[in-house]
């Protein structure tokens, strides 16, 4: 059995980056215990998943309670995460019973949506920029369109996060970027990212445990790491470059990307 420290040190890391950035939760923790500490890809993502929605409570606590979560806009993105999430979900329920199916899919969905957030969180500044540029040209029109964007959006990411735990904050802070340029912004963006996780992780992360995926011992040793570290880290957002940040972060999705895809 692994070294529980190690689980706490893993869950340690990964909570200060959810903390400091809104992304880590699914994009680095499920890699981790896939590619460090062997889980299966099933297993990983459920774990991961309570994980995760626990991380992310305590988070939206936080940032709640300093009033930087923008709930118009978590709003906007549960009208369509949620159908987004049942959909998987009832897609697992038809499909566990055929051996090394969900296993399958699971392992290779996760390491195409970690490539596509690497590259996303690269070009999140260019794509903010793109997104002011239309704003201030079609002020009204860009609001018009900015609504349906956001539903579709969200049921993007209420699939992905139940299928593989990732998306709701690599992908979710740069469409959130895009939509939303002038009214999200530092520590707000982070914030609100995360309060929409909240409810789509609980979803999916029941949905897993209700197939069996979670493994409970190893959850208790990572959650030990990832709270003391969120909470810290959620309190230093503002102090700390994004840029410099985001850019580990892509540079990591990038390498467990390869590695799930070649490297097991």
């Amino acid at each position: 059995m692994t070294d529980p420290v190690l689980y706490a040190v893993a869950g340690l890391f990964v909570g200060a980056m959810v903390g400091l950035t809104g992304v880590g939760g699914g994009s680095l923790m499920t890699p981790i215990l896939v590619l460090i500490f062997g889980q299966p890809p099933a297993v990983a993502v459920g774990t991961d998943l309570i994980f995760s929605a626990t991380t992310k409570l305590v988070a939206t606590g936080s940032f709640g309670y300093s009033r930087r979560v923008d709930w118009r806009i978590v709003g906007r993105l549960a009208l369509g995460s949620i159908p987004g999430a049942a959909a998987v979900a009832y897609w697992f329920w038809i499909s566990h019973r055929t051996p090394g199916v969900i296993e399958h899919v699971i392992a290779r969905a996760l390491a195409i949506i970690l490539a596509v957030a690497a590259l996303a969180m690269l070009l999140q500044y260019p794509l903010r920029r793109l997104g002011l540029r239309l704003t201030s040209v079609w002020i009204e029109r860009a609001e018009r369109f900015t609504l349906p964007l956001t539903v579709i959006t969200g049921l993007g990411l209420g699939a992905a996060v139940t299928l593989t735990s990732v998306g709701a904050g690599a992908l979710g802070v740069v469409a959130l970027l895009a939509l939303y340029p002038l009214r999200l912004t530092g520590d707000r963006l982070v914030a609100t990212d995360i309060a929409h996780a909240l409810p789509v992780t609980v979803i999916a992360g029941a949905t897993h445990a209700l197939l069996g995926h979670v493994d409970l011992h190893l959850l208790v040793f990572l959650l030990a790491g990832s709270i003391p570290g969120v909470l810290l880290a959620s309190r230093a957002t503002v102090k700390l470059p994004a840029i410099l940040t985001n850019t580990l972060v892509a540079i990591m999705l990038a390498f467990v990307s390869q590695r799930m895809l070649f490297g097991q």
